[in-house]
């Protein structure tokens, strides 16, 4: 198992009572087609059907979390004031250890695809905080800049679009290893899912401190930690929902989820932090919005008084 982007964002294809249709195991004659297509997961009831949807609708969020932060920085274009480095340097290496359990785990597709989604946007979000805070610390415009923005962006799109299938079609050299080394590969997945939830945990203490420290949340979008409080939420939820149509241990399913629920738990916790530091800064944010908009008027009277001193 291996989470992505946020704690406990995948689907744990050893941990569920599920069975996909495969060689040596029973036909899924009352599941869901479109879940049984997607997931190769056997839903048969309407809890775990309410869990799998729940499940893709917390991955939805997160997809879609980092996109409002990457319009914010271009619109803003002073991100190296706003967002820590800690913050992105966390999130990037929490989706690397991600992506890592989910190759040693052999994960769905859908899974590597979203995992290689989210580290797409980090790259993005680390390339335009160094890109403006070379141009901003600039006393002049470089093309010359520009140009290895966009060849580092396109070189890291390139690699990223042919990463999932060189990932799945090696991932067919993992299940045919023995079982000891089976084993011990799924266990350092699992791992890897524990150091991606510690990163995801700790990414949230710089970015608090940023904000405190400029007593200002200005350049940063809200809408990046409330897709993410949504994904996390949702998440939980779909992990509750399902345990009534266990047909296993509860507690060896719990067991098998406690470090990702406690991951979730901590980050929707230290979000929480974060609007708060939305709504406690928000007047901050809008008196500096004010000023900006004043200035343009204070220049025309000043040209004003120096034409009638002239005079």
């Amino acid at each position: 198992m291996a989470t992505a982007r946020f704690p406990g964002k995948s689907v744990d294809v050893a941990a569920v009572n599920w069975t996909p249709p495969s060689l040596g195991r029973p036909l899924c004659v009352n599941g869901t087609p479109w879940i049984l297509y997607l997931l190769e997961e056997c839903v048969d009831n309407v809890w775990e059907y309410c869990s799998v949807v729940i499940g893709l609708i917390s991955m939805f969020c997160f997809l879609l979390s980092t996109l409002p932060q990457v319009y914010e920085a271009y619109r803003n274009g002073k991100v190296e004031e706003a967002m820590s480095f800690g913050f992105l340097f966390f999130l990037f290496s929490g989706d690397l250890t991600s992506f890592a359990g989910c190759y040693l785990t052999s994960q769905l597709p859908i899974q590597v695809v979203t995992v290689v989604f989210y580290i797409f946007t980090d790259l993005i979000l680390i390339s335009q905080f160094l890109y403006y805070k070379i141009k901003n610390s600039s006393s002049r415009k470089s093309p010359v800049l520009k140009w290895l923005c966009f060849m580092w962006c396109s070189a890291a799109t390139l690699v990223l679009l042919a990463l999932p299938k060189l990932i799945i079609d090696n991932s067919v050299s993992l299940d045919t290893q023995s079982p000891t080394t089976s084993k011990s590969v799924e266990i350092t997945g699992y791992i890897c899912g524990y150091l991606a939830s510690i990163f995801y945990l700790c990414s949230r203490f710089p970015q608090l401190y940023k904000n405190f420290q400029r007593q200002s949340t200005e350049g940063t979008s809200y809408l990046l930690f409330a897709l993410a409080m949504m994904g996390n939420g949702t998440y939980g939820l779909s992990v509750i929902v399902v345990l009534p149509a266990l047909r296993g241990s509860k507690q060896t399913f719990i067991i098998k989820h406690l470090a990702w629920l406690i991951g979730s738990l901590g980050v929707l916790i230290l979000d929480f932090f974060v609007t708060a530091q939305f709504v406690m800064y928000r007047k901050n944010n809008s008196a500096k919005s004010s000023m900006l908009l004043r200035v343009p008027e204070v220049e025309p009277l000043l040209c004003e008084e120096e034409e009638l001193s002239l005079l």
